[in-house]
């Protein structure tokens, strides 16, 4: 892994540091994160199994794409890029909600993030950087909560956590999206 500067934050998500992306995990220090949700048109979820190299939570299945943001740039950014980098897909992304947590991995590490998780409704079909990503596949909510009951450790902890809120959120995303159509 290379020397990537992540942004340390306060609880309230205010900047107040950088520091390298894994000390921080090893610190288990509060920073700020980006977490990408994609649904096709059958309103089902994007997921992906993190590419078993990856320094913690490889082979594991999780939301579409997620990453930090560098210091001085913005959550939107940092999450289209992310997407583009994991997913081979290049997609404009709405803000939906900030959440925080503390999750220890199974490693030593520790993922103290600031989220903000964004969402976007495409039916292009991803093409992952096998670096980042192993495989993929679509699965509805209902599918995804019934896997995540029956076997939770096949999911990333972020993605277990975040998840509960997932359905009310797109629930109001496309709620939102057929007010704005003609």
């Amino acid at each position: 892994m290379s020397a990537i500067e992540v942004i340390l934050v306060d609880d309230q998500d205010r900047a107040i540091g950088r520091m390298e992306k894994l000390e921080v995990h090893q610190k288990g220090l509060l920073h700020r994160a980006v977490t990408v949700y994609v649904f096709n048109s059958h309103h089902q979820l994007l997921l992906q199994r993190r590419a078993s190299g990856k320094y913690h939570c490889g082979g594991l299945w999780s939301n579409t794409t997620c990453g930090h943001p560098y210091p001085e740039e913005s959550t939107r950014h940092a999450a289209e890029r992310r997407l583009n980098e994991e997913m081979g897909l290049s997609l404009r992304l709405q803000p939906m909600f900030e959440l925080s947590y503390y999750l220890p991995l199974a490693n030593g590490l520790i993922e103290h993030e600031y989220g903000h998780v964004l969402f976007t409704l495409s039916d292009e079909l991803p093409q992952p950087n096998p670096e980042e990503a192993d495989d993929w596949r679509y699965a509805s909510l209902p599918e995804i909560q019934q896997e995540m009951a029956a076997h939770p450790e096949r999911f990333t902890p972020w993605f277990l956590h975040t998840f509960a809120r997932i359905p009310a959120e797109f629930a109001r995303f496309t709620a939102a999206a057929l007010a704005v159509q003609p």
